[in-house]
């Protein structure tokens, strides 16, 4: 008997049904190929029924999970097994139901016993729970099989292509005899490289055709596993008349049993290649409401039709290459290196496509409650977009846990040929506080360059129903991906715009009186005059702004043709890939073991300072510490390199030059140099400790050089001057200067007295505390000496 309802299992278990007892030669296949760990282990026993198999499993050592979707079971579970320890009873549907109660860290072992031939998504539950396997872990399946089974019951039984479907993509699959149950130990990645294959050659009336792009109320999308081992979306060719839509309504309820209204059914895109030497056609369709039961129709074509998860498409093996096309063309990045095609998308017509898991509703609150306890999103606007705005619709590629984080991690979603993100979905945190910098009322208008979607939408959710969004890039793939997750899953408020960013909104999308903010999302060495000119006056233009290579996230005010800097946030984003993007000039040295990198200005004359490099190190002890937080280390490098000329950074690429230098391999050091010569700051752990705030480290200055010693006093009196003029009067606040930004070419004498940075399109002016008291001759230090020799 095949049940299809939770209220007929709940009866089932309520009346004191059971299933098969668990049987002798089970425990002891489980004892001999799935023994605890030593020392212990943790099992999840999926539709455990009434607990005799988790039981089993305690006794043999295991911490078990023990989940089932009826409460009736798991009451009789407890019941029956009060006296069971090490079993946790949970009322969990596995397919249906947030994972949340699961535990984190994943499993030793996962077993199914009887539950495998009544799940829906067959394929996505076990790749799912492969994914919660431990290394060296493994997933035991127990199941009938239609062989053994009775002919009224085998709706409760798998046959053999069932089994082998069971075991496709695992490295190993061991599979025994139970007493007529067939039991599969699988062990390994339980996926394989995605890959767009072709079937045989087409006739020639099967070129044109249609594609339904089907996905459920989890956002699902529908997939059918064919009996030529690859996956495919359902479809086919039109006949006579029929239009496209009509024709991907007609094959999804042929081939799935799934019935939708060809009102439903919108063709989205339409797709050209090649197969076998013949032009093909394809219409990919988005088919946005649907019911029925999903069965598989034409058995003698598909084993199996299911739902997947998008963040899963990068690992279930081949994909039917029409298929492919058109999943990218839908969510553009879920399919690893899609095939080469010709699109043409259609704007007109494409609705909204509502659904997303419950799992993603609990962590998107959960990354929004993170955000606020950090104190990044203060005000309720911005919370309430944090709590709305689904993020994992603009990064369908990540798993639902990596677009969630709450913590210092973005989302890479593009990289370039030698691997360097080129675009990505930022941190949370730094989206909502350059979100509350904006400082936005409702009905505002924004621009933002540099596209994605996501932080799009959430500037579109606090400005409220009156505002808008002009959204640009650079990219032609990043703004058509913006595009279709917009229409998906936003509020139809953003204009994602294909151009430089740099350059501005397209002028008939600026608003009269200019943008009420702008927000850049990219690193920026320079600030476009348009960014300025577009903006209202009083309005905000956020931008990451590099300042002798070091990023802040800088909210500044426009006051007529001068920006003022009112806060500044630590923070790093992608490279500006337009006509202001600037490599930084660079030199190696020692072989490429170390590398001075110049980012404001040309690179300095560098000669014989390898020769200086082989030499002996002069090293200066400031006397100045800082301790676990260190947060206002990076006020010291931006002050150093705003102002010290001769500033730039010395970079440790080998570790064969922390021995020289004392910087270890990945990391850097503000430096200055002479000529020769080269002096550099970095600091060194003086004081360790069992809690964090026993631990201090003191800043050293390095050198080399017969000018390293004056270089060195410089550096040292830099960071006292700093420790007593800037540190010292910030009271536990961010240590940062007053900064202005104006026109290029405006005269010297019209600048406010400071330190000035040089641009291209702007020139910066640095006002710090103190500033007038630093003094470049010798100071007062500890020690200072000759420690260690060169290579």
């Amino acid at each position: 008997m095949t049940y299809t309802a939770r209220d007929e299992w709940e009866q089932h278990y309520g009346e004191g049904k059971g299933w098969r007892r668990l049987g002798e030669r089970e425990q002891r296949l489980l004892d001999e190929h799935a023994p605890a760990p030593e020392g212990g282990g943790r099992a999840l026993d999926v539709g455990c029924g009434t607990g005799e198999l988790a039981a089993h499993l305690a006794a043999m050592g295991y911490t078990v999970d023990a989940v089932d979707f009826t409460d009736s079971a798991i009451a009789r579970a407890r019941e029956e097994h009060a006296d069971v320890e090490g079993v946790r009873w949970l009322q969990l549907d596995i397919e249906r139901d947030d994972p949340a109660p699961l535990h984190e860290e994943g499993y030793d072992l996962i077993t199914m016993r009887l539950a495998y031939p009544f799940m829906r998504d067959r394929g996505r539950i076990v790749h799912g729970l492969g994914e919660r396997l431990r290394e060296g872990g493994a997933l035991v399946v127990i199941t009938p099989t239609v062989e053994n089974t009775p002919s009224e019951r085998r709706d409760i039984a798998l046959d053999e292509d069932e089994l082998t479907l069971l075991g496709a993509g695992w490295a190993t699959v061991e599979r025994l005899d139970a007493d007529g149950l067939a039991f599969l130990v699988l062990r390994g990645p339980c996926h394989r490289d995605t890959r767009a294959v072709e079937k045989r050659p087409p006739t020639g009336h099967a070129l044109t055709g249609a594609l339904a792009v089907v996905t459920d109320d989890g956002g699902r999308v529908l997939l059918g596993r064919s009996r030529l081992g690859m996956l495919e979306l359902p479809g086919g060719k039109t006949t006579g008349p029929e239009d496209f839509a009509s024709a991907a309504v007609r094959e999804l309820a042929e081939e799935t049993g799934l019935v939708a209204d060809p009102g439903d059914a919108h063709v989205v895109t339409m797709l050209v290649d090649d197969s076998h030497g013949i032009p093909r056609l394809t219409a990919v369709v988005r088919i946005t409401a649907w019911t029925g039961t999903l069965t598989t129709a034409e058995a003698d074509k598909f084993d199996r039709w299911e739902f997947f998860d998008l963040h899963a498409l990068a690992c279930v093996g081949d994909v039917f290459t029409p298929a492919a096309a058109a999943i990218d063309s839908v969510w553009p990045g879920v399919i690893p290196d899609p095939p080469p095609v010709v699109s043409y998308p259609l704007a007109a017509g494409r609705p909204p496509v509502p659904g997303e898991a419950a799992e993603a509703v609990r962590l998107r609150q959960a990354m929004a409650q993170t955000v606020i306890d950090g104190g990044w999103a203060t005000s309720e606007p911005v919370r309430d977009a944090l709590r709305a705005v689904p993020r994992h619709r603009f990064a369908p590629e990540a798993k639902l846990a990596d677009a969630y984080d709450g913590g210092d991690r973005a989302v890479i979603t593009r990289r370039d040929e030698t691997g360097r993100a080129i675009s990505s979905v930022s941190a949370a945190w730094l989206q909502a506080d350059m979100l509350e910098s904006l400082r936005l009322r409702p009905g505002a208008v924004v621009y933002e360059a540099g596209s994605g979607g996501y932080n799009a939408e959430l500037i579109a959710h606090v400005a409220g129903p009156g505002g808008r969004v002009v959204s640009v890039d650079i990219d032609p793939w990043v703004v058509a991906r913006t595009r279709a997750f917009l229409t998906e899953a936003g509020s139809g408020r953003v204009s994602a715009v294909e151009a430089d960013a740099a350059l501005g909104a397209p002028a008939h999308l600026v608003p009269r009186g200019g943008f009420d903010g702008s927000v850049i999302t990219y690193n920026c060495w320079d600030i476009s005059p348009l960014w300025r000119d577009q903006l209202a006056e009083g309005g905000r233009l956020v931008l990451p702004m590099e300042m002798g290579g070091y990023t802040r996230a800088i909210e500044f005010e426009r006051r007529g043709e001068v920006l003022h800097a009112r806060r500044f946030t630590y923070c790093g984003f992608v490279r500006d890939q337009g006509q202001q993007g600037r490599p930084a000039p660079v030199v190696s040295l020692l072989d490429g073991a170390l590398a001075l990198r110049f980012d404001d200005g040309s690179a300095a004359d560098t000669a014989g300072l390898e020769e200086a490099l082989r030499g002996r190190r002069h090293e200066v002890v400031t006397g100045v510490t800082m301790g676990a937080e260190n947060s206002y280390f990076g006020s010291l490098q931006l002050f150093a390199a705003t102002t010290l000329s001769g500033f730039c950074r010395l970079a440790a690429h080998q570790e064969s030059a922390e021995a020289v230098t004392g910087i270890a391999r990945g990391r850097d050091a503000p430096a200055i140099l002479g000529k020769a010569s080269m002096a550099y700051l970095i600091y060194v752990q003086t004081k360790d400790g069992d809690r964090r705030e026993d631990k201090e480290w003191e800043w050293f200055v390095y050198a080399f050089g017969e000018q390293g010693p004056a270089l060195a006093e410089r550096l040292a009196a830099t960071v006292l001057a700093w420790d007593r003029h800037i540190r010292a009067e910030a009271n536990d606040q961010h240590a940062d200067p007053v900064l202005t930004a104006h026109p290029a070419g405006t005269p010297d004498d019209a600048l406010p007295a400071g330190d000035v940075t040089d641009k291209i399109n702007c020139r910066l002016v640095f006002r710090w505390p103190g500033r007038d008291v630093v003094l470049p001759g010798p100071v007062e230090r500890p020690e200072a000496g000759v420690v260690a020799e060169g290579v």
